[in-house]
């Protein structure tokens, strides 16, 4: 290993030569605080920027072992650490001049969801941390400006360092409260199955995002209030008791008018399978961590997968226990993805009609009766949900809007109106008395066959490079 001496002398040595010489700078650097270690060097200033790391052991960084104890402690700590990189990297990017990408400091851009990123990795044996970013080596032209780089490497990425991985500089008590809530939101996914629940919204969540484009929460937006039907209470360890909504297990209706928070909801059910950082509004939404959101995909591909459940008896004879396409259609791609979920072990589907095939969804009596059954080779989703729950322990979640098929299998039916829930179950009930419910099929399905085995493509053989579409 070099020390930070070695890196300067080589940046004199290269200075005003053409950009490819950054290249001799690869290599580790012992800096006070870290090691520096430059793993790639881009080709040219207006390339895609240098791939760098820094080590910090966890002697120096200093960080309390009690805050990465555990799985997702150290993962919302790791999530914490790129945040405050980041910041510090924003803050002097670009403050080295030079041409193209020169300047340039970045990690990885995080968004509302706590996740595990490769940008930093916490050791849980030592605490040693590895923060991995991008930085922009300076030049004018394509001739390397030295004294640009040195301000980069002997200021502004020790100054990154030392204001965001050394606990020394840290507010210790923010990062205890990512702890905490990262245990009050473990503690939530580990007592929903024995609830009965596949998901928890809790009271005084905000759901509606700032707009289509921003996951940021919405200001003034509409504080979500659970149904006393559907009211649950669960004790924090750190926050004390919490109120909400618990989605039982089974076939869960979500109904209501155009613009009242119907897939609003649902999205934050979706991405409740990820932790949210603290003032998201959506901190305490935790859906079943297996739960998957299932649309027709017009066009994907499909390798030799059991459809048989939902689709058989094709015009041309082809195989649906092993079918494969390259183009599928909507209602062909979605039954794919019901059974690749089951494959994957899911025991959640969240479903909205706007996004789904609507022949593979349902079809409603005077469309039975003109095409008959034998004619049709879809079964559509309808005819399987209550097997689906009942044989393979598989709950669903729909959003629907215009059909009233699903009213007589749901179990829990939710109206929103104006972004506030209401359990409507028994009425709902009561009013679909009146209307014949959809003829399905009287036979069971057969059990999925999940015993593919992907073969490598023939385009990998014989060691060479290659470039795919």
């Amino acid at each position: 290993m070099k020390t930070a001496a070695e890196l300067k002398s080589l940046l004199t040595r290269i200075d005003r030569r053409g950009y490819p010489a950054y290249k001799d700078i690869r290599g580790m650097y012992s800096f006070p605080e870290y090691v520096l270690s430059i793993d790639h060097v881009q080709g040219d200033p207006f390339a895609a920027p240098s791939k760098l790391s820094v080590y910090v052991d966890g002697r120096n960084g200093g960080f309390p072992r009690k805050l990465y104890d555990t799985r997702y402690r150290r993962i919302a700590l790791q999530d914490q650490l790129t945040r405050g990189f980041g910041r510090q990297a924003e803050r002097v990017a670009f403050k080295a001049k030079g041409s193209g990408k020169s300047g340039l400091i970045s990690v990885s851009r995080c968004g509302q969801e706590i996740l595990e990123r490769t940008a930093c990795s916490i050791d849980p044996e030592n605490g040693r941390i590895v923060m991995r970013f991008e930085v922009g080596l300076p030049a004018n032209g394509r001739t390397i400006n030295a004294r640009e780089a040195e301000k980069i490497f002997f200021d502004f990425l020790p100054e990154c360092v030392e204001q965001a991985l050394l606990y020394r500089n840290a507010d210790g008590e923010k990062l205890q409260a990512v702890a905490d809530l990262a245990d009050d939101q473990h503690h939530i996914r580990t007592v929903l199955p024995e609830m009965g629940l596949c998901a928890f919204v809790a009271d005084g969540s905000v759901l509606p995002r700032e707009s289509g484009v921003s996951s940021r929460p919405m200001k003034g937006g509409v504080k979500f209030k659970s149904p006393e039907e559907m009211k649950v209470s669960i004790q924090l360890p750190h926050r004390g008791e919490i109120t909400g909504m618990g989605m039982r297990k089974g076939i869960t209706l979500i109904v209501g008018g155009g613009y009242h928070g119907k897939s609003t909801l649902l999205k934050a059910l979706e991405l409740g399978v990820y932790d949210h950082i603290a003032g998201d509004g959506r901190e305490y939404v935790i859906t079943d961590d297996t739960a998957v959101k299932i649309r027709a995909e017009d066009g994907r591909s499909i390798k030799d997968t059991d459809i048989s459940m939902f689709i058989n008896d094709l015009p041309n004879g082809k195989d649906t226990v092993s079918f494969a396409t390259e183009d599928a259609s909507g209602s062909t791609s979605q039954a794919a993805n019901v059974i690749e979920s089951m494959e994957a072990g899911t025991s959640l589907f969240l479903i909205d009609e706007d996004t789904s095939a609507t022949n593979f969804m349902i079809r409603d009596e005077l469309m039975q009766r003109v095409i008959h059954r034998d004619m049709e080779p879809i079964t559509p989703f309808i005819d399987r949900i209550r097997e689906l729950y009942d044989r393979y322990g598989i709950s669903t979640v729909i959003v629907a809007g215009s059909s009233g098929a699903y009213f007589h299998v749901a179990d829990n039916i939710i109206q929103m109106d104006r972004y506030i829930p209401k359990d409507i179950t028994g009425y709902a009930k009561r009013e679909a008395e009146g209307f014949p419910a959809i003829r399905g099929v009287d036979e069971p399905a057969g059990e999925p066959d999940f015993s593919r085995c992907p073969k490598a493509s023939g385009a990998f053989k014989g060691g060479s490079r290659i470039k795919l579409k």
